[in-house]
């Protein structure tokens, strides 16, 4: 059985229904806990083994050096590679054509959350002679693609069936894919997938439904992973041992203060006397004025806040 050593992690998404968040931070890099949201992604692909990380950026580029500032990532090392017109997801694969060579490789959404297991949809892959395999799921958010017997016969309805399942965002790919899809053009992989189906291509898919996944499109879902981790929820795969710390130890919260529900704070917040944060996001460096009552709130890094909100991002 073969395996996958080389991985694409797309990192260059504008991760606009998050917005005001994404403003100043791309999504892949919004922090849970202790820990950029790419990282999962990160932590998933090393633990089946992946030796090469290719990821696409697009807004702030500068923000993923200052994330990784070495380039790497648990001594692997990360080729990222700037798109300033974006791409989008085909035209994100063809762009890295020459890095990626000859050999598969795994795609994998660098603002998914998920602890779904990898190994299967590898091996479907290898045994099935796939050119392309996808991991799908019933998220709940889209039911677009068709598939009978383990391949998938249509996506969007293109071909006259409907569909159950959603695409969740990672997929195994042969290096076949890159004739398939035009040179320096912006285009999504569902079309070129659309057009194989209907050209005798073999498309895949693994149903995974079987633990949780996160697509993190909305403050809300953001702050629910937030509590299902607080609940106890944690990817096997994830080594670190203390990324789930509700307040990291650089952060300064008066002993007046009071931190309830799945709050978290991250590195060099401070909290005021008689503050009070519920179910409340602090990124770095946030400062929290005393007295100030947050619930539900997302407070961007650096900033400094009063008063009495709730469900804002602030």
């Amino acid at each position: 059985m073969g395996e996958i050593k080389q991985a694409f992690v797309l990192g260059a998404g504008l991760g606009t229904r998050l917005r005001p968040l994404t403003d100043e931070l791309p999504k892949p890099l919004i922090p849970i806990f202790q820990k950029p949201l790419i990282t999962f992604a990160l932590d998933h692909l090393l633990a089946i083994s992946v030796e090469k990380i290719f990821i696409n950026t697009h807004r702030l580029p500068e923000t993923f050096a200052e994330t990784f500032p070495d380039d790497s990532y648990r001594a692997k090392k990360l080729v990222f590679i700037n798109e300033p017109v974006l791409l989008e997801t085909g035209g994100g694969i063809k762009n890295i054509e020459h890095e990626l060579g000859n050999e598969p490789f795994i795609t994998y959404s660098g603002d998914v959350l998920t602890d779904i297991q990898l190994q299967p949809l590898v091996e479907e892959h290898f045994k099935r002679g796939n050119d392309v395999t996808l991991a799908l799921r019933h998220t709940g958010l889209g039911s677009a693609i068709a598939l009978r017997d383990q391949r998938v016969i249509d996506i969007s309805n293109r071909y006259g069936t409907p569909g159950e399942f959603d695409f969740a965002n990672i997929a195994v790919w042969n290096p076949t894919v890159f004739s398939r899809i035009p040179a320096r053009k912006k285009i999504s992989f569902i079309p070129v997938l659309g057009d194989w189906i209907g050209n005798g291509g073999k498309v895949g898919g693994v149903v995974l439904d079987e633990g949780k996944w996160f697509n993190l499109g909305s403050r809300g879902e953001y702050l629910e992973v937030h509590r299902a981790i607080m609940n106890g929820w944690r990817p096997a795969y994830v080594k670190e041992d203390d990324w789930t710390a509700p307040i990291h130890p650089s952060a300064t919260v008066d002993p007046s203060a009071q931190i309830l529900g799945c709050s978290a704070l991250r590195t060099d917040c401070r909290v005021g006397p008689g503050a009070i944060l519920e179910d409340t996001i602090l990124w770095p460096g946030a400062q929290i004025a005393s007295n100030a009552r947050l619930i539900r709130c997302i407070v961007r890094a650096r900033k400094t806040v009063s008063g009495t909100h709730h469900d804002i991002d602030l």
